[in-house]
């Protein structure tokens, strides 16, 4: 089964060492086409530069992150127009707006992630959000400007049914991670997920983040990577009480669709 990771921190200092080994695991375990996050000013550049030199397997986002909205100004926004531009950048963000750590002002996210849905509009671009704990703000702003903007994707979805439903009813695509693998903290998305509808769902690692909690035996390392994207699939698959066969079949025509991918089967 052909696997897409729609959300990869792999502009992570983490990852620098072993990155071509990196990437041979995820091909070894059919993740096979990869989103880069571009999260701030230079990691947006920096994902640029991965796709490009890995134009096979990898494609990219701009953006600045919530908790970087401080670096968005005028000059920002217009060097992430010109990456826009860019055949391999292929949504606008990760931007949105994130309360629970509140690491810039929250006026300063609220107007930074208008900024970044002008750009969306402007290049026809989807957009990939993050949102935690601004269900309220996010969907009122984001909903003032829906008619106008391409697909968009609520990614790493935490969130409750209030905020699930106020997503699906605005159209959007959801990303789910190994936060529902935690049986800590994401047991509540187990009964939720099933509302989500078949063609409105996608799947991702947000490595090196979020380390699915389902893989036996337990990871030495800490860091999570794109490889681990099918202990998602199957769990999310076992929720949706479908073959993890179909989920990766229905995730992957999702992620494509969204991001303008070619089937590289």
């Amino acid at each position: 089964m052909q696997l897409v990771d729609i959300g990869a921190n792999l502009t992570h200092e983490s990852f620098q060492e072993d990155f071509d080994q990196v990437l041979s695991d995820a091909r070894l375990n059919n993740v096979n086409q990869l989103i880069v996050t571009g999260a701030s000013r230079q990691s947006s550049h920096e994902a640029l530069a991965l796709a490009t030199k890995f134009p096979d397997q990898l494609w990219a986002t701009a953006g600045i992150h919530p908790h970087h909205a401080e670096e968005t100004t005028e000059a920002v926004i217009e060097e992430l127009r010109l990456l826009a531009g860019n055949k391999k950048i292929k949504a606008v963000g990760e931007t949105g707006l994130d309360y629970f750590r509140d690491f810039s002002p929250r006026e300063t996210q609220r107007k930074s992630f208008e900024a970044h849905i002008e750009l969306a509009i402007e290049s026809g671009l989807p957009m990939f959000l993050h949102e935690r704990d601004a269900h309220k703000d996010f969907a009122e702003i984001l909903r003032s400007h829906r008619q106008q903007l391409n697909a968009v994707v609520v990614h790493c979805f935490t969130g409750d049914k209030d905020a699930l439903h106020d997503y699906i009813d605005l159209d959007c695509y959801i990303g789910i991670t190994g936060w529902i693998c935690d049986e800590r903290r994401g047991t509540h998305l187990i009964p939720l997920v099933t509302d989500i509808p078949e063609n409105r769902l996608m799947i991702e690692t947000d490595a090196p983040y979020l380390m699915p909690r389902n893989i036996k035996p337990k990871p030495k390392s800490r860091r999570n990577e794109p490889k681990n994207l099918p202990h998602i699939c199957e769990f999310l698959a076992k929720c949706l009480n479908r073959p993890a066969e179909d989920v990766a079949e229905s995730t992957t025509i999702n992620a494509q669709r969204f991001f303008n991918l070619e089937s590289n089967r």
